[in-house]
C-alpha cells in the first residue's frame, strides 16, 4: 500500500502568488531569445523598432519588478495533484484562488475579472476566481503552473470541426487563416498553441497546455514538428509584424499537442498569444503526516 503524503492548502496558494509574480515580471528566457532573433533579422526599420521596444519593455519589467503589460491577464492554473497526496487544512479551490488574490494585490496587478459576463459585470476586485484545471498523476507532489493569459489575444482565439479529410493541410490552413483574421489585434508577434484532436472541449484545453511547451523544442514527433515550422513560414508571409507594422515576423513559434480523437471527427484548436507569453512552474513536495 502507498504511503501518504501531505501538502497544506498554504503551500498551494503561496507556490500560486511567486509564480503569478514570477511570470507578470519575467519572460521566459526562450521567448527572450526567439524575439531577439526575430530583431535581428528584421529588415524594416519600423519593425525592428518595434521588436527594440517589446525587448526594453521586458527588460524593464523584470529589473523593477513590475508587470510586463497592462492586462495582467485571468489566471489560468493547471495543478497536477499526484494520487498519494492528501490536500490538508484547507479547500483545494480556496487555496488556489487565496494565491492569485495575494499576487494582484501584492504585485499591484491589474484585476479584470468581472462576476457575470453579461447581466452584471462587476469586478470581482481580487481578479478570482481563477481558471483552474487539476490533473490526478502517479507520485507524491504538487506540480503547478501558471498562466496569466491577457484577453486582446484570447479573444482572437478560435476552434474549427475539421473533417478527417482534411488532413495535415487543413489544420494547417485553419491555423493560417485563424491568424490572418486576427490581424494586428492580438497584439503580435504571436505564439500559437495549437490542440489538434479530442473533442470541442478538449482540443481547446490542449491548445492552452500547448503554449506551456519550451519554444526552442519542437514536437517529438517529425510529422507534427514539420506542421509546426510550416504554421510559423506560412503565417510569417502575412507580413502583419510586430505591433501590425509589417515585417519579416508574425509569429514567434507554433507548438502542437495532439490528442486521439473519433474517426469521425479532426477537431482544431488554436490559441493565440501575444509576445507576453507569461508562465511559469514549480513543484510543491508532498511531506509525511506527523505521528
Amino acid at each position: 500500500m502507498s504511503q501518504a503524503y501531505e501538502v497544506c492548502a498554504a503551500q498551494i496558494s503561496e507556490k500560486i502568488r511567486d509564480l503569478i509574480l514570477q511570470a507578470s515580471w519575467q519572460l521566459p528566457a526562450d521567448m527572450v531569445r526567439l524575439l531577439e532573433e526575430a530583431r535581428d533579422r528584421e529588415t524594416i526599420p519600423l519593425a525592428r523598432r518595434a521588436f527594440c521596444d517589446i525587448l526594453t519593455n521586458a527588460e524593464l519589467a523584470a529589473q523593477r519588478r513590475q508587470p510586463m503589460c497592462q492586462d495582467c491577464g485571468m489566471a489560468v492554473v493547471f495543478l497536477e495533484l499526484g494520487q498519494d497526496v492528501h490536500v490538508v487544512d484547507g479547500d483545494l479551490n480556496l487555496a488556489v484562488d487565496e494565491g492569485v488574490r495575494r499576487a494582484y494585490d501584492i504585485g499591484y496587478l491589474r484585476k479584470s475579472v468581472v462576476a457575470d459576463p453579461v447581466v452584471n459585470r462587476k469586478n470581482t476586485g481580487d481578479n478570482t476566481p481563477a481558471v483552474l484545471h487539476v490533473r490526478i498523476v502517479p507520485g507524491h507532489d504538487v506540480r503547478v503552473a501558471v498562466s496569466p493569459k491577457g484577453m486582446g489575444s484570447e479573444n482572437m482565439s478560435r476552434i474549427c470541426m475539421l473533417k478527417p479529410s482534411d488532413g495535415a493541410q487543413g489544420v494547417i490552413d485553419a491555423v493560417v487563416e485563424t491568424v490572418r483574421l486576427a490581424g494586428a489585434d492580438p497584439c503580435p508577434p504571436v505564439v500559437l498553441g495549437i490542440g489538434v484532436g479530442g473533442n470541442f472541449e478538449t482540443a481547446a484545453l490542449a491548445s492552452k497546455r500547448a503554449l506551456l511547451r519550451p519554444m526552442d523544442e519542437h514536437h517529438p514527433e517529425p510529422g507534427y514538428a514539420a506542421m509546426e515550422r510550416e504554421i510559423v513560414s506560412r503565417v510569417n508571409e502575412l507580413c502583419i509584424g510586430p505591433g501590425g507594422y509589417g515585417g519579416m515576423t508574425t509569429a514567434l513559434a507554433a507548438r502542437i499537442e495532439a490528442l486521439p480523437t473519433h474517426i469521425a471527427g479532426m477537431p482544431v484548436a488554436v490559441n493565440i498569444c501575444c509576445h507576453a507569453l507569461r508562465h511559469a512552474e514549480g513543484i510543491i513536495e508532498g511531506s509525511a503526516p506527523h505521528a
